[in-house]
């Protein structure tokens, strides 16, 4: 027979860096998951993933098991990190923090397309473009 499933939590954590403290700590333990437990697994799982922030889908059950669902890097990070940045501009349409090719837009497309809401690879491109600039990157051929 099917767990029953309580909850569902979004997160986005660091990869490799899962810890008991604030504010993961509490969340989990306030849902009924074992925090240690969840903390060792998803850190052996995204230990070659660098510091990419790393969206992950917890699903609680009523016998207090969980399941994770890990996903690929947040854009916001793989486009930090092609264009070595540290963080957005605080007015994109008027101060630029950076440059990033076309083709770099391509590969971060390609990677994320499993986790965006559409299948055609121009789509996803248009959506990294439109992160890229939010975040104050001028977008070059």
């Amino acid at each position: 027979m099917a767990k029953e499933l309580v909850k569902s939590l979004k997160l986005l954590i660091p990869a490799g860096k899962a810890n008991p403290a604030p504010p993961l700590g509490p969340m989990l333990g306030q849902n009924g998951i074992d925090i240690q437990s969840f903390c060792s697994e998803f850190n052996e799982k995204t230990r070659d993933m660098g510091d990419s922030v790393i969206p992950v889908i917890v699903h609680v059950y009523k016998d207090r098991s969980f399941k994770m669902v890990i996903k690929k890097p947040t854009v916001v990070s793989m486009l930090k990190k092609k264009a070595n940045i540290q963080k957005g501009s605080s007015n994109p349409s008027t101060n630029k923090v950076g440059k990033i090719s076309k083709q770099a837009l391509k590969e971060i497309a390609e990677i994320k397309l499993a986790d965006f809401n559409t299948n055609n690879l121009d789509s996803a491109i248009k959506i990294v473009e439109g992160t890229a600039k939010s975040l104050g990157l001028e977008i070059t051929d």
